[in-house]
């Protein structure tokens, strides 16, 4: 059966909605900046939505209300299934709750909604949201997160469950622990993020949530849906390798590439355009590079955006599909910010290009081994 997309959510650092985030990407534009909203660690360049740490639920929220609206669907929603996803969840939350047990006795301490703190929050909050009775789930895959939630999406509307699914990541990551974990890693950058660049340091941690509302071919053509493309076929392995490092030998990560053409009945020549996971850092852009290298020609266009809007951790895979989807409705290749000198003899993108697309494929690779692909196309 075959799964569409037919509305798109997006809330960015570079902004509120996914046309102005569009707009602001295709100029060129970045959301990094030095920022320190914790007095007890050094600025660091962050890319945050606003003047401080946002909300993870009033972000999500709005980004799933944008999303049903462009879908031009109206709530309650009581059959369409959810699959939100989040790296993170309400771990902000639970460093406040552990800073203030410093100070009080543990019996004063929990919040009386302290439920809504758990790692499935988010995704019941959608259900909420939207008035379902469908299924729900939650899931968790590292930096992967977005994109499984897009794989179990489709997976229920290909097996029968739903007809209309709407799925996502939220991720809000600039917390203490985030911060100081991934400094310890020596993974952050130090002055901004430059995907696949000689100059590249690390990381830059940033807020966001992607949601995209699939429905069956059938579905959306009977209610004569805009559809931004079809979802072609997706592969996901975990290297079962190391927490953080990823197979040298890249054979898990190429099997994932090499299982979502099989599932999408395509060769490595159809894809106009790949949003690369790209997260900057020395070891993961280089090995990434690596597999592209080693499966495709070099004239495909290759970006990542994590320049203009950070590392939003689970949220990026879903952030990034998004990326593609609009890629191939406007038929615009978005730059890859951040990039002034490449390390690799791969075709980077400096600039919005327009181009012919007719298919995209989006990466992510996550903690403990996570690699996973998706191909989407343009439909009718």
């Amino acid at each position: 059966m075959d799964v569409v997309v037919t509305g798109l959510g997006l809330t960015t650092a570079l902004g509120t909605s996914s046309e102005i985030t569009w707009k602001r990407l295709l100029a060129g534009d970045s959301a990094i900046a030095l920022r320190q909203p914790f007095v007890d660690l050094p600025p660091r360049p962050m890319a945050l939505i606003g003047a401080i740490p946002g909300c993870l639920n009033s972000i999500l929220g709005k980004t799933v209300a944008a999303a049903i609206a462009d879908a031009k669907l109206q709530l309650p929603l009581p059959e369409c299934g959810v699959v939100i996803g989040s790296s993170r969840s309400h771990q902000s939350l639970w460093e406040q709750l552990a800073c203030q047990s410093l100070l009080a006795a543990p019996t004063q301490v929990a919040p009386r909604n302290w439920l809504e703190t758990l790692p499935n929050n988010p995704a019941a909050a959608v259900a909420q949201q939207l008035g379902t009775q469908a299924p729900v789930l939650a899931p968790m895959a590292a930096c992967a997160t977005g994109l499984w939630s897009v794989i179990q999406g489709a997976g229920l509307i290909q097996s029968g469950h739903c007809d209309r699914v709407v799925v996502g990541a939220v991720d809000t990551p600039i917390t203490p622990l985030t911060l100081a974990g991934f400094e310890q890693m020596g993974a952050l950058a130090k002055t901004g993020c430059y995907p696949f660049d000689c100059q590249r340091q690390g990381l830059v941690l940033g807020e966001g949530a992607a949601v995209l509302v699939l429905e069956s071919l059938q579905t959306a053509q009977r209610r004569q849906a805009r559809i931004y493309g079809r979802v072609l076929g997706f592969g996901a392995t975990a290297d079962g390798y190391h927490i953080t490092t990823p197979d040298p030998q890249l054979k898990l990560g190429l099997a994932a590439v090499e299982a979502c053409f099989q599932q999408a009945q395509l060769h490595p020549p159809a894809i106009d355009y790949i949003h690369a996971h790209g997260t900057s850092t020395r070891l993961n852009d280089a090995k990434e590079a690596q597999l592209i290298q080693a499966l495709f020609p070099p004239s495909v266009a290759i970006s990542s955006t994590k320049g203009a809007t950070g590392h939003t951790l689970g949220a990026s895979g879903a952030m990034g599909l998004v990326f593609s989807l609009l890629a191939l409705h406007y038929q615009i290749l978005p730059p890859c910010t951040g990039l002034k000198t490449a390390d690799f003899e791969l075709n980077l993108v400096t600039q919005a290009t327009p181009q012919t697309l007719h298919n995209a494929l989006c990466f992510s690779f996550g903690f403990g081994g996570q690699n996973v692909a998706i191909a989407v196309g343009r439909c009718c």
